[in-house]
């Protein structure tokens, strides 16, 4: 197999480990949730213009249902995220999210699938358990907050089913098309928000500049690039190479925001980044979920 679907699942992820710090450059009055609605509208609406133009899109035949479950699953991950990210840090909530993520996503396969996990994914389990234990144990800090962590959590469950999720709808139509109508879909989700929070704040260029550079570049093109490679690849070693993400993430929120994070804390984000590097390492020689019960 070529190497150039794993090449753009990583590409695809180092844009994704922007996203956390680009939101730190918006006011305190940039709800999350908008954020969310407007980053799914930029991103989705664009690429659907273009599709519709050159009339890839067949509305009639198209798998609404596998979309639908799709944009509901990125819409709950973006509110999520970015919810995290403002209440305990990019390096935080970027890591948790996506270190968390191939073990819930082992969990759906062994529970739904009935696929016995292999002892690599067990090492990784543990490590990832840890690893947040360290970043909940950690106190008195003002870039740990439990509940932003209970939120990247859940975030990295809800990512991983729309992997999945998105991994058979990739079977059926091409990625560009996919990433246009899941996010559009997830944009008109999201639309009730912009009747109900704050929207003042997208009077400022700036702002919008920021909102178009998280839709462009952080949702049209890299989920396009991570859609190419999910379509050749397992899920589950597209979820471990989105290891590049939260390395992306640690390293602008700590060089960039200027967080200061604590020993304890480099200690879990370490043993979560160690998880998926065992098993990116061990998925080499095998698949990550292979025995049937």
């Amino acid at each position: 197999m070529t190497v150039l679907p794993y090449i753009f699942v990583l590409l695809g992820a180092i844009l994704w480990g922007t996203t956390g710090t680009a939101q730190t450059f918006l006011p305190d009055s940039a709800h999350p949730f908008i954020i969310s609605a407007g980053r799914s509208a930029t991103g989705g609406l664009f690429l659907l213009i273009i599709m519709i133009l050159l009339k890839k899109i067949k509305f009639r035949s198209w798998p609404w249902k596998q979309t639908l479950y799709a944009a509901i699953c990125i819409s709950l991950f973006q509110l999520l995220f970015f919810s995290s990210v403002r209440l305990t840090g990019v390096a935080i909530a970027s890591v948790v999210a996506i270190g968390s993520a191939p073990v819930f996503s082992g969990l759906i396969e062994w529970i739904f699938l009935k696929m016995r996990p292999t002892k690599v994914w067990g090492i990784s389990t543990g490590l990832a358990i840890t690893g947040c234990m360290f970043l909940f144990i950690t106190k008195g800090e003002v870039s740990i907050n439990p509940i932003g962590v209970l939120y990247s959590l859940v975030a990295g469950l809800i990512f991983a089913l729309y992997t999945m999720t998105s991994k058979s709808l990739l079977q059926k139509e091409d990625a560009i098309s996919v990433v246009a109508m899941t996010f559009s879909l997830s944009a008109l989700l999201l639309t009730p928000f912009y009747f109900i929070l704050d929207v003042s704040w997208l009077r400022d260029a700036g702002n919008v500049g920021i909102i178009f550079y998280l839709g462009i570049a952080t949702t049209s093109i890299a989920y396009v690039l991570y859609g190419w490679g999910l379509r050749k690849i397992p899920a589950s070693s597209a979820l471990t190479l989105s290891l590049a993400e939260p390395t992306t993430a640690a390293l602008l929120g700590v060089i960039v925001v200027g967080e200061v994070l604590s020993a304890t804390s480099w200690i879990g984000i370490g043993l979560l980044l160690g998880s998926i590097a065992i098993l990116t390492l061990g998925s080499k020689s095998g698949k990550v979920v292979t025995q049937a019960l």
